[in-house]
C-alpha cells in the first residue's frame, strides 16, 4: 500500500535540511496550514519566505492551481520533490508560486486543447493537471533563486510554453499577472 504522508514527510524534511545547509532557518507549518509547509528565513539578513512542498515517487506532480492559488507576496515558493525509493536519490525543483500556476496551466491546457488529439479522449479539468518533470526541469537546485523576490525570478519553463502561452486556446489563467505582459524565457 503507498504511504503519501510518508512519501510528503520525505520532501518536507529533505527540503528543510536543503535549506539548512544554504543558511536558512526553516520551520516546518502544522498540517492544515494553506499554501505553506515551510518558513524560512535567511540567517543573514532576516529575509522571510514560505515554501510549499509537493513531493511524488511518480514522474510527475499532481497540480491543482485553483487549490494552489496566485502568489499573494513576492516571497512565496514552491520545492517540487521527486523521490526515487528505489535508489533513494531525491531531486528538488525550486520554482515561484507563479511560475508553478503559469507551467501547470499552459502544459495542460496545451494537452487538453492540442488539436492533434482525437476528440472525446482528452476531458480532464485544469484541477486533474499532472505536470512532469521537464516542464520545471530549468529549476532543478536553484536555491540560488530564494534569494531574490519571486518577481525577479528568470522564468526558466520551456520554450514552447511561451509560444503557447499566446495562443487563444491556451493562454494563461485569469488573475495571472502575466497576462498584462509575457516576459520573454
Amino acid at each position: 500500500m503507498k504511504d503519501n504522508k510518508q512519501t510528503k514527510s520525505i520532501g518536507e524534511f529533505w527540503v528543510c535540511a536543503e535549506l539548512a545547509m544554504r543558511g536558512w532557518d526553516p520551520a516546518l507549518t502544522r498540517d492544515g496550514v494553506a499554501r505553506t509547509d515551510i518558513l524560512a528565513i535567511n540567517a543573514e539578513d532576516s529575509q522571510q519566505i514560505s515554501i510549499q512542498v509537493k513531493t511524488t515517487t511518480a514522474g510527475n506532480w499532481p497540480l491543482n492551481i485553483r487549490r494552489i492559488g496566485l502568489a499573494q507576496q513576492n516571497s512565496e515558493w514552491f520545492v517540487l520533490v521527486k523521490v526515487d525509493k528505489a535508489t533513494h536519490g531525491i531531486r528538488g525543483f525550486v520554482v515561484p508560486r507563479n511560475h508553478v500556476i503559469a507551467g501547470t496551466w499552459i502544459g495542460h491546457q496545451s494537452w487538453l486543447t492540442d488539436p492533434e488529439a482525437k476528440s472525446g479522449k482528452r476531458n480532464t479539468d485544469i484541477s486533474g493537471a499532472r505536470i512532469d518533470i521537464p516542464t520545471f526541469a530549468g529549476y532543478e537546485d536553484r536555491w540560488d533563486l530564494l534569494k531574490e523576490p519571486t518577481s525577479s525570478a528568470p522564468v526558466l519553463l520551456p520554450h514552447w510554453q511561451h509560444d503557447n502561452a499566446m495562443l487563444e486556446r491556451v493562454g494563461l489563467p485569469e488573475g495571472h499577472p502575466w497576462q498584462q505582459y509575457l516576459p520573454n524565457w
